[in-house]
């Protein structure tokens, strides 16, 4: 098989979160960019893909958290990384059961895939949703900054300590034109910022999200502004144990890293204890990261699937609780995903958190 070297950028040495961002997002070859990844006949699903369950316990959650915040007459709502735009699609359905709100409320997507957003105004079809590039847009009101399965998929930087000193993996062609990874001397930049992190300090291989925590620095920003809150859901850990999470998946199953690049996604668990250090690092308060199992479960999820299942025939009770299944069980997406929250206003009572 040829191998592909495109996503060097004529380089022939390159840190491997700059290799998959090229992988990722290249405008013209990047795999967000020139394929549709979701669903069964993508390369996987996510929760708002599996039952529409998930995506109602988040609405029910963004009008809870603005009553937290006093019912305001204007509230931004911005999801970040909205996929197919099949949860928004619930969120203005449920949206409109509640009518003080849904006139106090402005949606915004942030989307960096010219491909998905193109995709997402298809299948959203709605004049109350706004894309946006940035987020300098957002204006009067308290924000609500939600992701599911947004920070896994920003690529993140691998290092390895031997005693006091810190290496960086690296890509990089030999001389038999085949892709070799490689590890050089941490930048005196790297080695300051990962130091200054006590969660790290302990790890002899580690992983950091450098443009993940980037692009949450603008987020926090706009939080500490506004007097809002990010809630992000994705898979991942909380106690770091020196593990490599990069992975790669196509048609459902798992692919070798440097396969089928830009056909496959490429992502990375989460280290959220690393994530609610950054927060506060960043003057936010943040709550117990709890499993995305306990989250749903306190937002009410088992019970309304009780009350629609009554309606419903057999067949599409057992499939809703199948779906239900997929979402919280420990041994599928339960245990594994988590939920995170970080906030800037006084008010700590969070519904779903304890």
């Amino acid at each position: 098989m040829k191998t592909d070297f495109k996503y060097f950028k004529n380089l022939k040495i390159i840190p491997i979160d700059k290799f998959f961002n090229n992988v990722l997002y290249d405008k013209k070859f990047g795999y967000y960019n020139s394929k549709r990844p979701f669903g069964y006949y993508g390369d996987f699903v996510t929760s708002p893909n599996i039952s529409n369950l998930f995506s109602e316990m988040i609405a029910i959650w963004i009008v809870s958290t603005w009553e937290v915040f006093g019912k305001p007459k204007n509230f931004n709502v911005v999801e970040l990384g909205p996929g197919d735009g099949s949860l928004v699609k619930i969120l203005l359905k449920v949206f409109r059961r509640f009518p003080k709100f849904n006139d106090s409320k402005k949606i915004y997507l942030f989307e960096k895939s010219e491909l998905l957003r193109k995709l997402q105004k298809k299948n959203i079809n709605s004049k109350d949703i706004k894309w946006i590039k940035n987020f300098n847009n957002l204006k009067k009101g308290p924000v609500i900054f939600f992701g599911n399965e947004f920070f896994d998929a920003i690529p993140i930087k691998q290092f390895k300590r031997l005693k006091n000193r810190l290496y960086e993996k690296y890509f990089f062609i030999d001389k038999n034109n085949k892709i070799r990874e490689v590890y050089k001397k941490a930048s005196k930049e790297n080695f300051k910022i990962i130091n200054s992190y006590k969660s790290l300090k302990k790890l002899q291989f580690i992983e950091f999200p450098k443009s993940g925590f980037d692009e949450l620095e603008k987020i926090v920003k706009q939080v500490i502004r506004l007097k809002g809150c990010i809630l992000l859901i994705d898979y991942g850990y909380k106690q770091p144990n020196n593990q490599n999470t990069l992975q790669s998946v196509i048609k459902h199953k798992k692919n070798h890293i440097l396969k089928n690049l830009g056909k496959a996604d490429v992502t990375s668990h989460v280290n959220f204890t690393l994530l609610n250090e950054f927060f506060k690092k960043n003057k936010l308060k943040v709550k117990k990261t709890i499993s995305q199992k306990d989250f749903l479960i306190n937002l009410g999820i088992k019970d309304r699937a009780e009350i629609i299942s009554r309606k419903m025939k057999f067949m599409d009770q057992a499939n809703l609780f199948y779906r239900l299944k997929r979402l919280i069980s420990p041994k599928l997406m339960g245990d594994l995903f988590k939920a995170n929250l970080a906030y800037s206003n006084k008010n700590n009572k969070y519904f779903g958190f304890r």
